[in-house]
């Protein structure tokens, strides 16, 4: 279903956790920065979020499958619209339910494995890891360096990046 879709391309592009993409309301999407605004639900304390770009291609998406538009020229802009209103162990099974389709099995084939795959993508195509570390909203650069501990076809397509300097 295209909510399930919306909700997979929203893990798979930003690197959010599946908490902070189901606590996402349509105020939070801001289409003209071309970003997606994150509440850290990870911090201890409220009130803490970080921005996050997203393609054009998930905007476009996020408005025709939830209406973001009109709910934010609504009088709330859009704070009262969550854009997935469903308990976060149904979220998991929606999103695990897209990748077994897919024919994906194992960890990866989960909320948790596509923020891994954002994380170890961005490393690997050379995005910063300050960059990295503030858009997945990790507290100490050290957690994000895992992402950079690639091996075997990730450590050989880094390596090839390398020999063409």
């Amino acid at each position: 279903p295209r909510n399930v879709r919306t909700l997979a391309m929203t893990l798979a592009w930003s690197g959010c956790r599946l908490s902070e993409a189901l606590a996402l309301t349509a105020d939070r999407v801001d289409l003209a920065g071309g970003v997606l605004v994150f509440e850290s639900l990870k911090k201890r304390q409220d009130g803490i979020y970080r921005a996050v770009p997203v393609p054009p291609a998930l905007f476009e998406a996020l408005d025709l499958v939830h209406g973001v538009r009109e709910a934010q020229a609504r009088r709330d802009r859009g704070r009262s619209l969550h854009l997935w209103p469903v308990a976060r162990m149904t979220g998991w099974r929606m999103v695990h339910r897209v990748m077994a389709e897919a024919g994906l099995s194992g960890p990866a084939a989960s909320p948790k494995g596509l923020r891994h795959a954002f994380g170890v993508a961005a490393v690997s195509i050379g995005i910063p890891l300050n960059l990295v570390q503030k858009w997945l909203g990790h507290a100490q650069l050290s957690t994000t360096a895992i992402y950079a501990n690639a091996s075997g076809d990730e450590e050989q397509t880094i390596a090839k990046k390398m020999w063409l300097i």
